[in-house]
């Protein structure tokens, strides 16, 4: 038994609070770890966005810890194969309707994304504080800032696209360059900037006119959960959807779906 500060979020507020700290025996994959368990209860995002719905995930929990102390945050069910197999059917069926939107307004709906990163700022330096183990003035005065600004770069990039002249290059026949999205983009982050690495792989896709289906890692997907319920308020249906789980039971049949166009992969 030992005293420590925890974090109550919910959707309404963030508060601290003191509480009496336990510990529990928790698996994680394969092994059982000896964790600290708040007895007061912390609620997160903890649900998967499947066309534009936010499902619980049908497959094994995942423990989330605090990595600076060792505290449980909580449980997320990760995907089943038939929850990844409806993520990418959703995003197929939304690329039909999305890759005909026009730049501008693919650009006003990352300028959008943006400014909730914005207005969450705190909620969202607070989760990756607590998730990854770092300090939250960095998270909050040196990520999000950065993150905000990535969505507002491809916001502009996309309206200012640019490729070589048209022209005659063989005779009788007038040559030029496009550039069109080619569809659903499976999107895999690690867990050191999950919500940066979330920005940098959906910003660049969506303001292009893919769809995507992204999967934050197992172990830090607080900020990505967050930001897809965020984004279902924003973006038309299906066009980006949020999974969680396991390389092996989560990324590999994502990417395996015949429907994924392009693969986006960072981490081991």
């Amino acid at each position: 038994q030992g005293e420590t500060e925890s974090i109550t979020i919910s959707a309404n507020e963030i508060r601290e609070t003191r509480q009496p700290m336990s510990r529990v025996g928790v698996r994680i994959g394969e092994q059982t770890r000896d964790v600290k368990l708040t007895e007061n209860r912390i609620e997160f995002t903890t649900q998967l966005l499947i066309d534009n719905q936010q499902v619980a995930g049908q497959g094994p929990a995942e423990a989330i810890l605090n990595p600076s102390s060792g505290e449980l945050l909580c449980e997320v069910p990760e995907a089943s194969t038939e929850q990844v197999q409806r993520a990418v059917a959703a995003a197929s069926r939304a690329f039909e309707s999305w890759s005909k939107t026009t730049p501008s307004e693919r650009s006003g709906m990352l300028l959008k994304l943006a400014d909730a990163v914005e207005a969450n700022a705190e909620r969202f330096a607070r989760l990756e504080s607590l998730n990854c183990g770092k300090p939250y003035a960095r998270a909050l005065g040196d990520e999000i800032p950065a993150i905000a600004d990535c969505f507002r770069y491809f916001a502009g990039a996309v309206r200012f696209m640019t490729g070589s002249i048209t022209g005659e290059y063989l005779a009788g026949h007038t040559s030029m360059i496009r550039r069109d999205p080619v569809g659903v983009v499976a999107s895999i982050a690690p867990w050191n900037y999950p919500l940066m690495m979330a920005a940098w792989k959906t910003a660049p896709a969506l303001a292009a006119g893919n769809t995507v289906v992204l999967k934050p890692s197992e172990q830090t997907p607080l900020t990505a959960l967050l930001f897809a319920q965020l984004a279902a308020e924003i973006l038309p249906k299906g066009v980006l959807n949020v999974i969680t789980g396991r390389g092996a039971s989560v990324g590999q049949p994502l990417v395996e779906q015949p429907q994924v166009r392009m693969v986006s992969v960072t981490g081991d």
